[in-house]
């Protein structure tokens, strides 16, 4: 099987992963590149440590992002959980979070597809990762709401929307 043109700037173009250690490295923020596909960093935030993986899936030519907070979903809380998720994924516009039963962990998660070649910007993965993280610090307080205080979905929901104008 011979390789075709787009094959060739595949293998050519350089890792999108570069990016995300120059992120990484410009905000002083660790991380480890545990191998050539994947870099993790961990990102201080509002209301938790965010862990990052960014993952280069090579046969699906797509950037993909992860990132979870601490927060480990005992078996009582993973129905109003999932029913959280619906409730949030549903005001999303990119991306959507998923629950991990068998770790008990949440995260957002994204892609970016980057097929016949094309290259990431610094533009896009810095978009990537601040929907990320923005998504987390906007609902982190609802998942906490359901898991710790034993509410149900739509009220935990509703707290997290809850915006205050001014200051006290």
């Amino acid at each position: 099987m011979s390789m075709s043109h787009g094959d060739e700037a595949t293998l050519n173009r350089k890792s999108p992963l570069d990016i995300a250690e120059h992120m990484a490295r410009s905000n002083e923020w660790p991380f480890e590149r545990t191998n050539e596909s994947e870099v993790t960093l961990l990102v201080r935030g509002k209301w938790a440590d965010y862990r990052v993986s960014f993952s280069w899936m090579s046969g699906l030519e797509a950037l993909h992002v992860a990132c979870a907070f601490d927060v480990k979903v005992p078996e009582r809380s993973q129905a109003e959980v999932q029913k959280l998720i619906a409730l949030i994924n549903a005001r999303l516009w990119v991306g959507h979070f998923d629950h991990w039963p068998e770790d008990g962990m949440v995260l957002h998660r994204h892609s970016l597809v980057l097929s016949g070649g094309v290259e990431a910007s610094k533009s896009q993965c810095e978009v990537l990762l601040s929907s990320g993280l923005d998504a987390c610090e906007r609902y982190y307080p609802a998942f906490q709401f359901v898991v710790w205080a034993g509410e149900g979905a739509r009220e935990a929901m509703e707290a997290a929307m809850f915006e205050t104008a001014g200051q006290a």
